[in-house]
């Protein structure tokens, strides 16, 4: 059995393939295209999981998009009868819902066919429903406790659930207008960052600040006596105006979302390109904090709720690792599950997943340990990719190719890593990844000027053997998707410099010889030779998309002052 699992029509659109339940492959469709967080229909997306599998559309049997237009329907008309909106943004509204409700014409138009030929089910399934499938039904979690909370999606921004084996039930919900996702990235635009899914910055910024404008904020959002919460619609232009979103060329944008009051409370905004000052750190500082306050307090409820220790959350605002290293520390949960793409891109899977499980009432499929879905190419394939830029490469065995990396590495280089199948969801986690010695405490300067050209406030990550999380953590647990800040331990942090951030946590990877075996062994070799078992690791592009294929890794190559590009076994030096 097939189930085509699509996002569309939304930022972050992909596709995945499932058979008999198993993830066979699944991609992002910004990775294809090269336009970051691309959003409408993800054909390229859909070409790659078919090809790769050697079928058609033809033999798919299930087609599930992570949309239902019928969700939330009663709400949505009081709501827009209730508020002045513009009406072309309803318009474009009401186009977008047209062209979720006629999936089987854009694959129809896409593959050259008849509609009639594609003899696939469709089934709608509602945003936040597919964000909790794609959290629970891939976890080992029997039974748990779900959150799902982000900007919005089909009306709602925030939905609590309770998973029983292949089934869970939904016990409560926000809808919009109430955003917590909206309220971060209002601050993140209010803050001077502009781009679609720039919130990370604010994360990355925060530990720089101290939370000084805590009680103002608290002004914004009211933390309600049921376990949830509501923004105050002074502060935020979508209570009036809807929010404006534009799909331009693939490319998603999002309106300013805050209010003159804004100013009010805390002076002028940030522009694109002024300095950051020690206010706008600690206006990061306070709306992580209010972030962190707020989910507890929905994870405290929803403990209480359903009397379960495991816990799995998902949607974009599970995309802060920060909240999620401290859960487990924060609330009465032992046990924690989030997927390798909690945004939007991830409910491509999630809705396979609930017409598989919650629909079809089929068992469940083991944890997903592994993030691995999507493109690879073998050690020929790279070769005649090279050959065409006329550039010179050697090719070794692994252990030799382990030993001429590594060795690289402690002698100050930079090194793409480019193996395997690419990865899915925002984390390169060993297939398409940039490393560097951690020991290097001018790693930071040396990434940024040779690569990554960033802002200085933003860390670099530590992908670390499982073996040793607590020798050199504060708390110990699998990390498999570089999901979760941990504190590094006090006496370790001189060791690695360049990957603990100023207040000394660090983000990061636990990397297994069952689910990585090739990364493993590198930084395995790596740790005999320095006794250190990490690695700094950080995506491989350069204010792109992570690279896709090799000829992307090698364009990255060219135009940067990377030292060394290794793919597959294949090594490029300057």
């Amino acid at each position: 059995m097939y189930i085509l699992g699509i996002n569309a029509y939304h930022g972050d659109s992909s596709a995945c393939l499932l058979k008999d339940g198993n993830i066979l492959f699944a991609i992002e469709e910004e990775r294809i295209r090269r336009i970051k967080h691309w959003a409408g229909f993800p054909s390229e997306s859909i070409k790659f999981c078919l090809k790769e599998e050697g079928i058609t559309i033809s033999d798919i049997n299930y087609i599930t998009i992570s949309r239902n237009s019928k969700a939330n329907f009663l709400k949505k008309i009081t709501y827009l009868f209730s508020n002045s909106l513009n009406f072309s943004l309803l318009v474009d509204r009401f186009k977008n819902l047209l062209k979720v409700n006629s999936v089987k014409q854009e694959l129809a138009s896409l593959f050259s066919i008849s509609k009639d030929d594609i003899k696939a089910k469709v089934f709608n399934i509602e945003h936040h429903r597919s964000h909790i499938s794609s959290a629970f039904f891939a976890s080992s979690f029997s039974k748990s406790a779900i959150l799902s909370i982000d900007g919005f999606g089909d009306f709602t921004s925030t939905m609590t659930a309770f998973g029983n084996n292949n089934k869970f039930h939904i016990i409560d919900q926000v809808n919009y207008p109430h955003s917590l996702g909206i309220f971060y990235t209002a601050l993140t635009h209010f803050l001077g960052f502009l781009n679609y899914g720039d919130e990370y910055k604010v994360m990355g910024l925060a530990p720089y600040g101290k939370p000084k404008y805590l009680n103002q904020m608290k002004q914004i959002i009211n933390i309600d006596n049921n376990g949830l919460f509501k923004l105050n619609k002074n502060y935020f232009k979508h209570f009036n105006n809807g929010v404006e979103m534009e799909w331009n060329n693939g490319v998603p944008s999002i309106s300013k979302l805050y209010t003159k009051n804004w100013i009010d409370l805390f002076g002028l905004s940030r522009s694109k390109n002024e300095k950051i000052e020690q206010k706008h750190k600690d206006l990061a500082a306070s709306a992580q904090k209010l972030t962190e306050i707020i989910i507890f307090h929905i994870l405290d409820n929803l403990y209480q709720q359903t009397d379960c220790e495991n816990i799995c959350i998902t949607g974009g605002v599970a995309q802060n690792s920060v909240v999620n290293g401290k859960v487990l520390q924060n609330t009465k949960f032992k046990k924690i599950y989030i997927p390798s793409a909690g945004h939007d891109a991830g409910t491509a899977i999630g809705a396979a997943l609930y017409l598989y499980n919650q629909i079809l009432n089929k068992e469940r499929m083991p944890e997903i340990k592994s993030s691995y879905f999507g493109s690879r190419f073998s050690n020929n394939r790279v070769i005649e990719i090279i050959n065409k830029y006329g550039l010179k490469y050697s090719s070794h065995k692994d252990d030799e190719l382990f030993e001429i990396v590594t060795n690289k590495i402690i002698s100050g280089g930079v090194i793409g890593w480019f193996q395997g199948r690419a990865e899915f969801g925002p984390r390169a986690l060993g297939h398409r990844s940039i490393l560097v010695d951690p020991r290097r405490k001018d790693a930071k300067k040396l990434l940024n000027d040779k690569i990554k050209k960033r802002e200085h406030f933003r860390p670099f990550a530590p992908s670390i053997l499982k073996e040793y999380v607590n020798e050199y953590f504060e708390q110990d647990d699998q990390v498999y998707f570089m999901e979760k800040v941990f504190k590094i331990r006090k006496e370790k942090r001189k060791e690695i410099p360049a990957v603990t951030h100023v207040d000394g946590t660090g983000r990061l990877q636990t990397v297994s010889k069952e689910t990585c075996f090739k990364f493993y062994k590198l930084i395995s070799v790596f740790n005999d030779k320095t006794g250190v078992p990490i690695l700094l690791n950080t995506s491989f592009n350069e204010n792109e998309p992570i690279v896709n294929s090799p000829k992307e890794a090698i364009d990255c190559f060219l135009r940067t002052n990377m030292d060394m590009l290794v793919m597959e076994n294949i090594i490029i030096q300057r």
